[in-house]
């Protein structure tokens, strides 16, 4: 009896040194179970300048997953801005593979890339590229026109749109009439109009102020939460880095760094 008790008391003890030495379970986080949403393998971009060849984009690799806020951190040059012309569809590479929810963007051609832009991801420039003489209202309607989203559909999401970034009570003045940092919200309620899976924002914060700037970092924030949707994002100011989920430093076409 007693070496049965004593031989309980061993083996209890080493199963609680088992359970105090195992690891603590990883929680899973969205990225590492989802299915990307934009993959990037191996992608090189050259030009051809006279005679010599240009090698902007030299071997990139990049996953982008659902519902990130992603920043391609870089000097002028670096590449960053080839690189999310290349994930748009804007242009091809010279070498390696572009996938966006499975499809081949480095294969296709123009007119079924145009085809996906238009349905499924949307566009942020530095520029705003807002229509001078069209009202807010009437320039987030103009992309959902472009869109060939029915008709009836137009006033509660354009509405919403510009609800979302703070804006509903300026829907109807002119670019000119805004602040560049409402201009900028706007713009942003242009490109998620139509409801894209992936927004491009090409230095979407660089004519604002620091004030301005985290304002619209933080509707990037809200527009990730709720319209499922995942921004990639150009910068090379580091005070707006910390609220991005993944920061990829550029340098002379590569990733360095984590």
């Amino acid at each position: 009896m007693l070496s049965w008790l004593s031989r309980s008391s061993t083996a209890e003890k080493a199963s609680e040194q088992e359970d105090a030495q195992a690891p603590e379970p990883v929680a899973l986080n969205k990225a590492s179970v989802a299915e990307p949403l934009l993959t990037v393998r191996g992608v090189e971009r050259s030009f051809d300048v006279g005679s010599q060849k240009i090698r902007v984009l030299k071997g990139i690799n990049l996953n982008l997953y659902p519902q990130q806020l992603v920043m391609l951190r870089g000097r002028s040059g670096s590449g960053k801005t080839t690189l999310m012309n290349l994930m748009g569809g804007l242009d091809t590479p010279t070498g390696g593979e572009i996938h966006f929810k499975g499809r081949p963007f480095h294969i296709w051609n123009d007119d079924k890339r145009t085809e996906v832009r238009r349905q499924d991801i949307g566009f942020i420039f530095q520029a705003y590229a807002l229509m001078p003489l069209l009202s807010a209202y009437e320039n987030v309607e103009l992309s959902m026109r472009m869109a060939k989203i029915h008709r009836s559909e137009w006033k509660a999401r354009v509405t919403s749109c510009l609800d979302l970034v703070g804006l509903s009570k300026r829907m109807h003045h002119r670019p000119f009439e805004l602040s560049g940092g409402e201009q900028q919200r706007v713009a942003i309620a242009k490109a998620i109009a139509h409801r894209p899976s992936l927004l491009l924002a090409d230095e979407p914060t660089a004519e604002l102020d620091s004030q301005m700037a985290a304002q619209v970092m933080q509707v990037f924030k809200e527009i990730v939460a709720s319209e499922n949707v995942t921004i990639c994002m150009t910068t090379h100011d580091p005070t707006i880095m910390e609220v991005a989920d993944h920061v990829y430093e550029m340098v002379d076409g590569v990733f360095v760094g984590k």
